[in-house]
């Protein structure tokens, strides 16, 4: 099986077991992100007027008027016509933006709380870019009125070469003919000379700015919108749930695999036995509201153990236990006497334990006690022969089973072996009653881990 196949039964696993915890998670999240929109993010509108540039212009000279477009002395001046309470030019400079468009065209946008401000936003600023764009390109001052004067000047010069060809000599000489061509020249320099001069004049070219209407009201939220803020938070709620799931998992530093287990315990693995029924919920500490509360989440479960295997029979699993017993008559010298050690809380070493005592028939004599991880403390011994430990995989840390195997050696009882409790499928024929029988016998047995030293 590839890597990316076993993320994904693993993320499918995740999903599956704890789907009511993800939902929580996904709905707060959605919360977060409505909470965002409202303090936050509020709803914001954005709409556009355009300016139109009449005349010939470079790229620079367009960026320099979208500089001009979001300058303080627009902005300032739009803040004033506006007469918005608290709003000044700096604060319409995160509202306000220009970019030049195809056809020398500014587009300026505003947005404001409302569709109505962001309308009459865009607006405003629009018609004091061209005010102000007016005023400084064709502002009336010394060179447009040294300009005019020229312009007259022409004009006035070719009425008197009008005049001046009218009253030449009619005749056909060749003086006259040479003063009339003369002057007819003059008179198209002139014509030519002022057609440039009214090309040349900025006032003409540049300066006749026109906002093109009226900018459209918005009808939707700019982005980020409240729907996709709730979004965002609720799927970003179920990535980090994913994700922290999968960090647990990666520092779990419970046991799994059995040499390992061995090694911890310091002892053989003598079999491995088949317990009918789901895996039992994981025990919260002083119980309680949050005990009810991880039950309600479906917290109370493992996630990060493989689904069930389909079990054989009741003969079959019986064979099991049956093939434990005899290794450990082969191992034992008589009389073949056990202390059973099962790691208090494990339920399914506990039933495993029970099935085992039923199974030896008192050959050998088993006697059941549960101890204590936190604080192990293992009776001192007696006639036993050693200690077996029963205990489910992937349940216990090496530190907790090391302490197992302390308290045993504390006590003079040497670990002779370990047997582990896998969780299968029950098949439809097996007798629940008959597997509730087999517990009773198992706690009839149990004896008290008191005594030694831990």
């Amino acid at each position: 099986m590839s890597e990316d196949t076993i993320r994904l039964v693993t993320i499918g696993r995740i999903f599956r077991r704890r789907r009511r915890l993800l939902a929580v998670l996904v709905v707060v999240g959605a919360l977060v992100g409505l909470g965002a929109s409202v303090v936050v993010f509020p709803p914001r509108y954005t709409t556009s007027a355009s300016v139109l540039l009449p005349g010939q212009w470079e790229e620079r000279e367009l960026l320099t008027q979208v500089d001009v477009a979001t300058s303080s002395s627009v902005l300032d001046d739009a803040a004033d016509k506006l007469g918005w309470s608290g709003v000044d030019g700096g604060d319409l400079h995160d509202r306000v933006s220009a970019k030049a468009a195809d056809g020398n065209i500014i587009k300026i946008s505003g947005t404001a709380e409302s569709p109505e401000r962001a309308q009459q936003l865009a607006d405003r600023v629009a018609r004091q870019f061209v005010s102000f764009a007016t005023r400084i390109t064709g502002g009336g001052g010394e060179a447009t009125t040294g300009l005019e004067d020229l312009r007259k000047q022409v004009e006035n010069t070719n009425e008197r070469i009008s005049d001046l060809a009218g009253a030449a000599d009619p005749g056909k000489t060749v003086e006259s003919v040479e003063a009339r061509t003369s002057l007819e020249k003059l008179r198209t320099s002139l014509e030519e000379a002022m057609q440039k001069l009214n090309e040349a004049d900025p006032t003409n070219a540049k300066s006749g700015m026109v906002v093109m209407g009226s900018a459209a009201r918005p009808t939707g939220e700019a982005a980020p919108t409240r729907t996709q803020l709730i979004v965002a938070g609720a799927l970003l709620a179920f990535v980090l749930g994913i994700i922290g799931h999968l960090v647990a998992a990666r520092v779990n530093r419970r046991l799994r695999a059995e040499p390992e287990i061995a090694t911890a315990l310091g002892a053989e693995l003598i079999g491995t036995v088949d317990v009918p029924g789901e895996r039992p919920a994981q025990r919260t500490e002083g119980g309680g509201r949050h005990s009810r509360v991880r039950r309600i989440l479906g917290a109370d479960t493992r996630w990060d153990v493989p689904d069930l295997l389909k079990s054989g029979d009741e003969a079959v699993r019986r064979t099991r236990y049956r093939r434990v017993c005899a290794r450990l008559r082969d191992r034992l010298p008589a009389p073949r006497r056990l202390l059973v050690v099962v790691p208090d809380g494990d339920e399914l070493g506990l039933r495993a334990a029970g099935q085992l005592v039923d199974e030896a028939h008192g050959d050998p004599v088993l006697r059941v006690v549960e101890v204590s991880v936190e604080h192990p403390m293992v009776p001192d011994r007696g006639f036993e022969s050693g200690a077996l430990v029963v205990l489910s995989a992937g349940t216990w840390t090496a530190d907790e089973l090391s302490g197992i195997a302390g308290a045993c050696a504390d006590s003079r009882h040497e670990v002779v072996g370990v047997v582990l409790a896998d969780a299968v499928e029950a098949r439809p024929t097996d007798s629940a009653d008959r597997l509730a029988d087999h517990d009773t016998r198992a706690l009839a047995v149990r004896g008290q881990a008191t005594g030694g030293t831990g």
